[in-house]
């Protein structure tokens, strides 16, 4: 009886003290990545509080060794205010619009993951890898869904794919935003990076009273559950974002966030982006640094020049082009849209017909090029 109550007495220090140290982490994460998004803020870098997090929290963990930690509840809620605040940019014209680019969101598509098989090829060959771990670290798909195809293809190297995926990321999210501000925008939104998304004034949701905010929060949540379970890409994004902008085709005229929530919202997924970042799964990185890093560069000034080609052919801005073609994420390239108020709707959908364009047909096509036998590997 002695040895059962001392046993739970144990249990129960064990548990204060991994809460304890859970909440100590948490304030640490708060405070490093706050400070980062401050200075980047005071620095007027682009999308400050998403890049300034994301940098802080990679520096910090490779300076100090230190493992920061996010809740994934604090990860979700702000990819959904933030999918909620892109899917308002909808109207009735712009769904006529993406309809009649279907072909367009196509062709840059096949077009966009052929220049990464090429260079792909590049890539094996220089850096001395195998053709499957180059080509699944070079499609712009999501990093997640990449590492796990490449389970599927004996020949791939997980930590070679996850690292060329990251490198992708990491040119996508930094480079794009500052050449669709400085070079394509003319550099006036540079210090307002969430004006199409939020009220200007700061405070409480605009354009609706309490009543239609509750409702609003309640579609999204409800929303986003519904595209869990649909299995969706990033769910907690996508499913506000058909929530808000089926209220908006309606003319239900649903309420903007304010500013503060979302600059939060993307203080969150810095953090969580930077927490998905890991360099020291790959002894040989500095090998293969320049050849991915050669890769992402040339992969973004591809859908440059794509982009320019578009921009002639649709009645769409240089701005509103490129960012539907880079091969960042929905949510990366949605935020960065708002900053530069390119067309948030055009940029989402291109993004999103990309991405399920490789997650349901690339898969099929790399078994039949790499000769894998159906049911090999991790399905689904």
């Amino acid at each position: 009886m002695e040895d059962s109550n001392e046993s739970n007495r144990s249990n129960r220090s064990h548990e204060k003290e991994s809460l304890q140290t859970a909440a100590v982490r948490l304030l640490e994460t708060a405070a490093v990545t706050f400070a980062g998004g401050l200075l980047f803020s005071l620095m007027h870098v682009p999308l400050s509080w998403m890049l300034g997090p994301l940098t802080a929290t990679l520096l910090w963990q490779g300076l100090t060794k230190r493992q920061l930690a996010w809740p994934v509840t604090l990860r979700n809620g702000g990819l959904l205010l933030l999918g909620y605040g892109m899917g308002l940019s909808f109207t009735m014209e712009s769904a006529r619009q993406i309809v009649g680019q279907l072909p367009s969101m196509l062709a840059s598509t096949v077009l966009t993951v052929g220049f990464s098989l090429l260079m792909s090829v590049w890539i094996a060959r220089a850096a001395r890898i195998t053709p499957q771990s180059s080509l699944l670290g070079s499609i712009p798909g999501g990093l997640s869904q990449m590492v796990v195809l490449g389970e599927e293809f004996p020949e791939a190297d997980g930590t070679i794919v996850t690292f060329m995926q990251t490198i992708r990321l990491l040119t996508v999210v930094f480079i794009v935003p500052f050449l669709a501000v400085h070079g394509l925008s003319g550099g006036e939104a540079a210090a307002m990076p969430t004006a199409s998304v939020a009220d200007s004034t700061g405070s409480g949701f605009a354009g609706g009273g309490a009543f239609m905010a509750v409702v609003a929060a309640f579609a999204a949540l409800v929303s986003g559950l519904a595209a869990v379970r649909l299995r969706m890409p990033t769910p907690w994004f996508l499913g506000p974002v058909i929530a808000s902008a089926l209220m908006m085709i309606a003319d239900w005229a649903p309420p903007h966030p304010p500013s503060v929530l979302v600059l939060a919202a993307q203080w969150s997924l810095g953090i969580y982006l930077g927490l998905g970042i890991r360099f020291s799964a790959l002894a040989g990185w500095r090998r293969l640094l320049p050849y991915s890093l050669a890769g992402g560069l040339a992969i973004v000034a591809f859908c440059l020049v794509l982009a320019y080609v578009f921009s002639l052919l649709h009645p769409i801005s240089m701005a509103t082009a490129f960012l539907s073609l880079s091969p960042g994420g929905m949510t990366e390239m949605g935020v960065t849209a708002s900053a530069v108020h390119a067309d948030v709707s055009m940029v989402v959908a291109y993004q999103m017909f990309r991405i399920l364009f490789i997650l349901f047909i690339v898969p099929y096509a790399l078994r039949r090029l790499f000769r894998v036998p159906k049911g090999t590997g991790v399905e689904g």
